[in-house]
């Protein structure tokens, strides 16, 4: 009798993420992983050090740094990189508002998210990064669709949708010249409840916001706004509590909320697998700038 070794769907992507971790380390000089504490970059991170056990990931993580991230994810942030002996290196984007380097917005709707590119473009740069890791998914936003898992990025860090390589047979090509570099997406053909089951299974521990808690929210524009010292109120704007979490993390001044009473990443599974709206959809008022939000801002080099 003959038995037959079959990957669960889980375990097939874990090995397919973890082919991708160890042909970038094989094939550039200085790679970097991108973690900004967000439950993406945190399973990036968990498979980064799957790929290489029993020695550390052999690349240092860095984040941007917009200045309006929540405190409960860079806590984390912190905590984790500490906790795992992993090298960070931070951009900070208020470096490149004092330089004079770009322009910080104002009033309600004002956000860094944008300002970020220029960051990240001078971080790889001045550390000269050739390749670098980012958590983005294809089922994300339809921009995020279009990218292959090596996005060639020129001297600039721009991407151009037109002038990518193809991957049969998960074949990739890393070539590039000096001063171009190639984006890395280990995750993107997970889906956001991959992601949480996979969390669910691994027992891997998140920032508590992810989780049902309570707080001050404002409505707005259709989202729930946490209410931080970094929104600013619109006039006759009333925050009131809520028990909610977040889909996803980015600066508190553009990531909106749902209303949740999931508190364990069960819970959070079986909440993600009846919705039908992904969470940057739902949550990130950042993609909502125009039809083509996402595309304008990757050609730009955002990731």
């Amino acid at each position: 009798m003959t038995s037959t070794y079959e990957l669960s769907h889980l375990d097939a992507l874990e090995a397919e993420s973890v082919h991708v971790f160890r042909e970038v380390a094989a094939t550039f000089e200085r790679p970097v992983l991108l973690f900004s504490g967000g439950k993406d970059s945190v399973v990036m991170l968990h498979l980064a050090r799957k790929a290489f056990w029993p020695s550390p990931p052999p690349f240092p993580v860095s984040h941007v740094d917009t200045g309006h991230n929540f405190d409960e994810v860079l806590q984390f942030r912190d905590r984790t990189v500490e906790k795992l002996g992993v090298r960070l290196v931070v951009g900070r984007v208020q470096d490149d508002i004092d330089a004079g380097r770009v322009v910080a917005e104002s009033g309600p709707r004002a956000s860094r998210n944008r300002l970020q590119t220029v960051t990240l473009l001078r971080l790889i740069r001045e550390n000269g990064f050739d390749a670098v890791f980012g958590g983005a998914r294809r089922d994300e936003e339809k921009a995020r669709a279009k990218e292959r898992v090596f996005s060639f990025r020129d001297e600039f860090g721009q991407w151009d949708p037109r002038n990518q390589r193809p991957e049969l047979w998960n074949l990739y090509n890393g070539r590039h010249r000096r001063g171009e570099h190639i984006r890395v997406f280990p995750l993107s053909n997970w889906t956001e409840l991959d992601i949480w089951s996979y969390i669910a299974a691994e027992g891997i521990e998140l920032p508590s916001l992810y989780y049902a808690h309570r707080r001050d929210v404002v409505q707005r524009d259709g989202m729930l706004l946490a209410r931080t010292r970094h929104l600013t109120l619109f006039e006759g704007e009333q925050p009131y509590p809520a028990t909610v979490r977040f889909r996803t993390v980015g600066d508190a001044t553009c990531t909106g909320c749902v209303e949740s009473t999931a508190a364990t990443p069960a819970e959070v599974v079986a909440e993600t697998a009846a919705t039908r709206v992904t969470e940057r959809g739902a949550t990130r008022a950042d993609d909502r700038i125009s039809e083509a939000g996402m595309e304008d801002r990757k050609r730009e080099g955002y990731f």
